[in-house]
């Protein structure tokens, strides 16, 4: 029990680091611990899970709570929590950046709340829900992607003085989203193709997402020289019982059916929950999606534990598949705990890490803040991937930019791994891939 509870502190404490830092993608750095702990131990990986799961685990939960602070006060969300930016960009333009965050906090524990009233029903639930959806999946990520280019349903329609003009005007925005969508598959269906490293799988698609996420709000953060006001913190929250009730439950069902189906993100699964239960409340939104990327990174790999399930979602549970199988409740209660344990911290701390921040930016100029994020991506990018990957990276944020300059929803660019996969399931993936030259 205390190389549990030690290993789960460990892993959130570390989190602190890799979670406040843009760009900083859990898996990354959860790669460099596998492959150093399985050379530092020299046995497998499997043989002392009450050390790494823990670690695991705690590193999972504490980056999922404490990204929310590049995603709040530096505009570098991940392809999670990709929707949470103008809302809480919106906040910290308003001085409220700490009560954005504290918002996202309600919903990070809500989702804990939820995992952990969830997991005794889980064992039973999963393995019949495994068997039933298994031979779908391809129609439900088709139905997931209409439904994404239907959802940005012309808006506008308000300038110009002729109807010609008014119906370009209504038309922008949609034209841009599904040209987002179709180009972000595009460079999805090369990525997978031909992958810019064959040393750690995350790595191929990071660069991508660190381009179509991060570095676009990054470099409009520069452009337009936004000054932050300065930050206030309240004693207290406006909201109610209602709304937070609202916001996790509607959080919860998003951030599980992402955790559940492969490829779906965190992002798409809270957009479809919110769209589902008629969501028209910023603070309700911003909890919801709290909710969401919480449920979704760690609900991932909690499910990985499950027995006799055999689900393995996210790039951490497809890692570790290798060096360690679950199989008895006991390894699937240890990270129940471990779950809670790193949940209560992760929480407490990310208080601390926002107004740390928050002191920072107030005494730096935000567009210097927002250089060094933009270097701070490079170079872990670079760091990682090399040439290739800046060169990727550079490509992904010309697509990303799209959705910025146009109005479209980001959301959009997860194209990057929905039609490729799609696709691939349906069969036509080697035909376009041989039509295309990559084969």
């Amino acid at each position: 029990m205390i190389k549990v509870l030690l290993s789960t502190v460990a892993g959130t404490l570390v989190s602190i680091v890799i979670g406040c830092l843009p760009a900083m993608h859990v898996y990354n750095v959860a790669t460099l611990f596998i492959v150093f702990y399985a050379a530092v131990s020299k046995s497998v990986l499997g043989s002392d899970p009450y050390v790494m799961m823990p670690f695991m685990m705690g590193l999972v939960v504490g980056w999922a709570i404490l990204n929310t602070v590049p995603t709040v006060f530096l505009g570098a969300p991940d392809e999670s929590s990709m929707l949470m930016v103008f809302p809480t960009q919106k906040y910290l333009m308003q001085g409220r950046g700490y009560e954005a965050v504290a918002l996202t906090a309600v919903g990070a524990l809500g989702g804990v709340i939820c995992l952990l009233i969830a997991s005794p029903f889980l064992p039973k639930i999963m393995p019949i829900a495994r068997r039933v959806v298994g031979p779908n999946i391809f129609w439900i990520l088709m139905l997931i992607i209409a439904y994404m280019v239907m959802s940005e349903f012309p808006k506008g329609g308000d300038h110009g003085d002729t109807r010609f003009a008014r119906l370009l005007d209504a038309w922008k925005s949609l034209s841009a989203g599904i040209l987002t969508l179709l180009l972000s598959g595009w460079l999805g269906f090369i990525l997978i193709r031909r992958p810019i490293t064959t040393e750690y799988a995350f790595s191929n698609i990071m660069p991508a997402f660190v381009g179509l996420f991060g570095v676009p709000w990054v470099i409009q953060n520069i452009i337009s020289g936004t000054e932050v006001p300065k930050q206030y913190f309240p004693k207290s929250i406006d909201c109610s019982g209602f709304i937070v009730f609202r916001g996790v439950s509607a959080g919860f069902l998003g951030g599980f059916f992402a955790a559940f189906f492969p490829i779906v993100t965190g992002g798409i699964g809270g957009l479809l929950a919110g769209h589902a239960t008629a969501q028209n409340d910023e603070r309700s939104f911003i909890i919801s999606q709290g909710t969401s990327k919480f449920v979704y990174y760690v609900g991932a790999f909690m499910l990985f534990f499950v027995p006799m399930a055999h689900i393995t979602r996210g790039g951490l549970a497809n890692m570790l598949q290798t060096m360690f199988v679950p199989r008895t409740m006991a390894d699937y209660y240890m990270i129940i705990g471990a779950v809670a344990i790193s949940g209560a911290l992760a929480f407490v701390l990310l208080g601390i890490m926002s107004r740390a921040t928050i002191w920072l930016i107030e005494r730096i100029d935000y567009r210097y803040a927002s250089i060094a994020a933009l270097l701070f991506m490079t170079g872990i990018v670079f760091g990682i991937t090399g040439f290739q990957g800046l060169l990727l990276m550079t490509v992904a944020t010309g697509i990303g930019m799209i959705p910025i300059a146009f109005h479209s929803r980001r959301s959009n660019c997860m194209g990057v791994l929905l039609i490729p996969v799609a696709l691939d399931m349906a069969g036509y993936g080697p035909a376009i891939a041989k039509f295309m030259g990559l084969i």
